[in-house]
C-alpha cells in the first residue's frame, strides 16, 4: 500500500509564499515555526489520515519545476522500506534522518530519477 502522509513545498521566502496559497486557497493565518535550521508554515496537519501540507524553507531545500517533497508513509520503522530501494533500482539520497518529536525520513530517488521522501515515527 502507498499512502501519502506529508507535503511539503520548498520556498525562498516563507511569507511570500504564505501569502501566496492564503490568498489563492482562502486559507487562514498560520504561524511560521523556525528551530534554527527550517521555517515552516503548517496549513493542514494531516489529521483524520489526510496528508499534511507545510510551506519549508531551508538551505538546500529549493523550489524548481520539478514539483513539491511528497513524504510517503513506511509503516512503524522505514528502515525496512530503505532497505529495498537500492535493490529495486532506486537511489537513496539522505538516510534515514531524524526531525526529533516529529519522526524519521530518509529521502530516495526512484529508478526515473523523481525524489520523495519515506517517513516513519521510529
Amino acid at each position: 500500500m502507498i499512502k501519502a502522509v506529508w507535503v511539503e513545498i520548498p520556498v525562498i521566502d516563507i511569507a511570500r509564499a504564505m501569502k501566496f496559497y492564503q490568498t489563492v486557497f482562502e486559507l487562514s493565518e498560520t504561524e511560521v515555526v523556525d528551530d534554527g535550521v527550517r521555517k515552516t508554515a503548517t496549513f493542514f496537519g494531516g489529521a483524520e489520515g489526510q496528508p499534511g501540507i507545510s510551506l519549508n524553507q531551508t538551505k538546500n531545500f529549493t523550489p524548481g519545476e520539478k514539483g513539491i517533497y511528497v513524504y510517503f508513509d513506511a509503516g512503524e520503522d522505514l528502515s525496512d522500506h530503505l532497505s529495498r530501494i537500492e535493490p529495486a533500482g532506486g537511489h537513496i539520497v539522505e538516510g534515514k534522518t531524524s526531525m526529533g518529536s516529529a519522526g524519521f525520513y530518509a529521502s530516495v530517488k526512484d529508478t526515473e530519477g523523481n525524489l520523495f521522501a519515506l517517513y516513519s515515527f521510529k
